[in-house]
């Protein structure tokens, strides 16, 4: 098992004497967040902004890698028992002292969150079987299934303050409401502030959706003091304006230029920027549970994406090369599975996704559709990297095989629910390992879902297979880590023969930055203020 146990911190002491920093930091951000409830949705940034304002008990650093957070050490039995030692002295944004409790409280509110969108974490904590408290600074977890990642699952999970609620004890008591006797707080009671009280380096200060979301730095954070008094999020959806943003000095920093703009970027001697590969997986889910698909059309009124022929014949029609040659500038690379070859639980040497369109109308035929059938794809136009644009290209090689695609792109606001309510035929959909494995990917999304949604919460698609469902429950258990890497490589096999989950390409992260700044790109693509500092 990776030695993840009993790790020590030397927590970095808030700074004393530091400058009255008063400067502004301006950000232009590629993809707004939905709000501002760290559970709301399980959305990079979301996430990206609930990192400033709340700690998890596990952080990340730019490369993935655990480090610890609100938890200082962590250890495991062998079994399904792991131990958490908290960070003694941290307190909230108002004043109230950081305990065990509040962990306990913010698990219990993961279930117990009417507004969020999808599963939205509950699939980790829906795996526990008891939280203990033995005291004010530890915490002990027993997982219902051995769960050798559960540091890694919970760094994605922001703490929250018991304070925010009317309580009596809190106690991971799902039955009895945990203990909560007021009302659990909903979406709107972050996004107006009233709850967005965390541990971070920044409180909000405002948050106007579709205008800009405003923090400012937290006088009580136990790590060392942010160099920037307050940050300026603005939303600028379109590649052009941001760019021209950063030219005219409105912004200090932006995600996601264009990849084509880089080299005017790059002889401009005013200007940085920084290209960091990601985990991030563009793919097509693909609806094979239904008779009937709402936005397929088919002669014989059937689904063609129920036959594992016609979405091979789809996956082949694709030239995955020249998306990312000329749609991504080169700025991502061909996915042949769904996390980027080299990292743990992967095939070491996936056979390439082959675009080969004469095979695929064969198949067509084969299947019984010489002449095709009719099919919208689905897409966000302000999420991932050219996601509207790359759809309109997979559209146009799927016509040139004689499958007739139509494209229907949204804002996220509006994609994400309506995905998650099954209202697609074949959706696009974009997913960074959170936890640094192949695990993530195939434990989230063609799973069988279980009762609880642990596992298989995004299997939108009804997307089933019972070899893969076996293969992977016992790979997520397995605590012996070469035992467990051929399960999710064994995993990824069959989930790829099968196409109903049709992976495009890997995402690069990118920022363009004044050069009086520095930015450090991080693999998990979020935009941080604690990513930039000062040049000198």
């Amino acid at each position: 098992m990776r030695k993840q146990l009993l790790l020590a911190c030397v927590a970095g002491a808030c700074l004393t004497g530091a400058p009255a920093w008063s400067q502004t930091l301006k950000i232009a951000l590629a993809s707004e967040p939905t709000a501002v409830d760290p559970h709301y949705h399980d959305l990079t940034p979301n996430n990206a902004l609930a990192a400033h304002i709340f700690d998890s008990l596990v952080l990340q650093d730019e490369k993935q890698l655990l480090q610890p957070g609100l938890a200082t050490s962590w250890s495991n039995d062998g079994k399904t028992t792991w131990t958490f030692k908290l960070r003694p002295g941290v307190s909230f944004s108002n004043g109230k002292p950081f305990t065990a409790e509040d962990v306990v409280f913010t698990f219990c509110r993961t279930l117990k969150n009417e507004t969020k969108v999808s599963g939205s974490f509950a699939d980790i904590t829906g795996a526990f079987e008891k939280v203990e408290t033995p005291d004010p600074q530890t915490l002990v977890i027993t997982t219902k299934a051995p769960e050798p990642l559960l540091p890694n699952l919970l760094s994605g999970l922001p703490i929250l303050s018991a304070s925010i609620v009317e309580h009596g004890p809190i106690s991971y008591d799902i039955a009895k409401n945990c203990g909560v006797t007021g009302a659990w707080p909903a979406v709107n009671d972050f996004n107006d502030g009233k709850s967005a009280v965390g541990t971070g380096p920044y409180k909000l200060k405002s948050y106007v959706r579709g205008s800009a979301i405003e923090l400012e730095r937290n006088p009580t954070y136990w790590g060392p003091a942010e160099p920037w008094a307050t940050v300026r999020f603005v939303p600028v959806t379109n590649a052009g304006p941001r760019l021209a943003g950063l030219l005219a000095g409105d912004y200090d920093v932006i995600e996601n230029p264009a990849a084509r703009d880089l080299g005017r970027i790059r002889n401009d001697k005013r200007f940085g920027h920084v290209v960091t590969p990601s985990t991030r997986v563009i793919y097509f889910q693909l609806d094979v549970g239904r008779d009937q698909s709402p936005f397929v059309k088919a002669p014989d009124g059937k689904n063609p994406l129920k036959d594992a022929r016609v979405r091979k014949a789809m996956s082949l029609a694709i030239d995955r090369d020249a998306i990312v040659k000329r749609l991504m500038d080169g700025a991502a690379e061909p996915a042949y599975q769904y996390l980027p070859t080299g990292m743990f639980g992967t095939i070491p040497n996936p056979a390439k996704l082959e675009y080969d369109p004469a095979a695929a109308k064969k198949l067509l035929a084969e299947a019984g559709y010489p002449n095709g059938f009719q099919v919208t794809l689905s897409t966000t136009n302000d999420r991932y990297i050219n996601d509207s644009q790359i759809t309109q290209a997979v559209a146009q090689y799927l016509t040139q095989i004689g499958i007739k695609a139509e494209v229907d792109a949204m804002t996220r606001a509006i994609y994400f629910p309506r995905r998650a309510k099954k209202e697609f035929s074949v959706a696009l959909g974009g997913w960074g390992s959170s936890t640094g494995e192949a695990s993530s990917f195939l434990r989230q999304w063609p799973p069988t879902p279980d009762d609880a949604k642990t596992i298989g919460g995004s299997n939108y698609g009804d997307y089933k297979n019972d070899e893969f469902d076996k293969t992977i429950r016992a790979a997520i258990s397995t605590l012996d880590d070469a035992k467990r890497s051929e399960l999710l490589q064994q995993s990824a096999k069959l989930v790829l023969a099968d196409n109903a989950f049709i992976p495009l390409h890997f995402e690069s992260g990118i920022w363009a930055y004044k050069s009086e700044l520095k930015v450090e790109g991080r693999a998990d693509q979020f935009t941080l203020a604690m990513s930039v500092k000062p040049a000198k």
